[in-house]
């Protein structure tokens, strides 16, 4: 009898303190998240795959800027002024072909600054 109303009472407070939050915790803003997973078991593999993804393409896109920005660089140092557009550092030597851009984005060059990102 004694050991029944001890595991009522554990149980009781293991509920108490596990189900209760205060208010401070209700007024904080939730944090944004970033990434879409509801933390769902069954779709683990299809969120690994979708951050694997985006980590492919958000790489792929710092790797193609360094390059295009070491070669106006480059040619900077060599003809003293920004190529008029990013065609022309394939047409000088620069690259063998274009850079392409990740899926769904393109390249923006000022050709005044020899400033290149991708939008």
């Amino acid at each position: 009898m004694k050991a029944n109303w001890i595991t009522s009472l554990t149980l009781a407070l293991g509920l108490c303190a596990c189900g209760g939050s205060s208010n401070a915790a209700r007024d904080k803003k939730p944090k944004k998240e970033e990434s879409t997973s509801a933390g769902n078991p069954l779709t683990a593999p299809i969120d690994y795959i979708g951050a694997v993804g985006k980590a492919k393409k958000v790489s792929e896109k710092r790797v193609n800027l360094a390059n295009i920005q070491n070669a106006i660089r480059q040619f900077h140092a060599v003809e003293d002024r920004y190529p008029k557009t990013l065609n022309e550092l394939v047409s000088e030597g620069y690259f063998p072909r274009p850079p392409k851009p990740p899926r769904g984005m393109r390249y923006i060059y000022n050709s005044k600054t020899g400033q290149v990102g991708v939008r």
